[in-house]
């Protein structure tokens, strides 16, 4: 609001708006929020995690687990749906002492397992589209940080102590087979709208789909998500009308774009940066490592950290401090060495 008294509102306000991004993002969290209600990710990620009885492995399989699924359904969708088993899991074995390093750990794969898939995180998307990458060229620049950062996180799991863990969850989940096959379905197509294959207007035939089917699905999208992009929409473009303050961006990115990223998502988180910076810079491999290993770090630098240390607050309010200590050594760590790795890579 404060930007549009430098630059009011014209006809070029219109030209602001990546509606492929929205649209995409919109369909995909209607679908994810719809295969959430009918226990799919739980009842996948049971299956996974009965296989393990050590405490260092059922840990390990969480964190991957999670991982895994950011790389489908999006950080934060795959934080609150695998959170909630951490839980479970932890408290049914007494395990709750290594509560605050799963949570931490689950936080740091969804953001950094993201990064791998143009849809897994929302600034990936908007990058994606907002330069037109081809498909091809998106993988061959992220899969460098993603195999370094899954060599990070094995790493870390492995000095969790190897204790026996009884199975934990003995009541079976189940889940909708034909309303499965439908939802997957859609979950196809909203990855191939993602990937340009059909214009993406098409998309909202899952609206009516989705009344009929479970219009809760509707009702739990994030809206604020998808209005916090508008709002950053219009304030980078008012932004890049504004002589002083392009020219100030675009020298700072001229000097190291990765570097410049990495700091914006410590301040502003990584999503606002992504569309803050993009208006500024051609170097979208550069930006787009920076806006995803810059998830790491401190707890704003990422809606998903702030997720899960609303649910530990939630689930251990005694060990709050413990936890933020915890998270910010491990973030700054992984942060650190992935912000080495991508500058040689870079």
């Amino acid at each position: 609001m404060i930007s549009c008294f430098f630059v009011p509102p014209d006809s070029g306000y219109a030209d602001y708006f990546d509606l492929r991004t929205l649209v995409s993002l919109f369909c995909m969290m209607i679908v994810v929020s719809a295969m959430r209600h009918i226990g799919l990710f739980r009842f996948l990620a049971q299956k996974i995690v009965r296989v393990f009885r050590t405490t260092r492995s059922a840990i390990t399989a969480l964190v991957f687990v999670t991982y895994a699924a950011s790389m489908l359904i999006a950080n934060d969708m795959a934080l609150i749906t695998f959170l909630p088993l951490g839980y479970f899991v932890l408290t049914a074995t007494g395990k709750e002492k290594h509560m605050a390093f799963t949570f931490i750990m689950q936080t740091i794969a969804a953001n950094l397992g993201g990064m791998l898939t143009p849809f897994g995180n929302p600034q990936n998307l908007y990058i994606y589209n907002y330069f037109n990458i081809p498909t091809g060229e998106f993988f061959g620049i992220m899969w460098p940080p993603t195999l370094i950062s899954v060599a990070l996180i094995a790493v870390c799991c492995l000095f969790v102590k190897s204790e026996p863990l009884d199975r934990s969850d003995k009541k079976n989940v189940t889940t909708d087979k034909k309303r499965t096959a439908v939802y997957l379905v859609m979950f196809v197509y909203a990855i191939i709208i993602v990937f340009r294959a059909v214009p993406y207007w098409t998309g909202l035939v899952m609206v009516p789909i989705l009344l009929f089917l479970d219009r809760k699905a509707l009702v739990d999208v994030d809206y604020g998500l998808l209005l916090t992009f508008c709002m950053f929409f219009v304030f980078s473009g008012n932004m890049a009308r504004i002589p002083a303050v392009d020219s100030f961006f675009r020298n700072l990115l001229a000097q190291n774009t990765l570097l410049t990223g990495v700091l914006s998502c410590q301040i502003i988180s990584n999503v606002p940066s992504a569309i803050l910076l993009s208006g500024f810079t051609t170097d979208y491999a550069a930006l787009l490592m920076a806006v995803n290993i810059g998830g790491c770090g401190t707890l704003i630098s990422s809606m998903a950290s702030l997720i899960s240390y609303k649910h530990f607050a939630i689930y251990r309010p005694a060990e709050v401090k413990k936890y933020l200590l915890m998270a910010h050594g491990l973030n700054f760590g992984f942060l650190a060495l992935l912000t080495g790795a991508c500058l040689l890579l870079a």
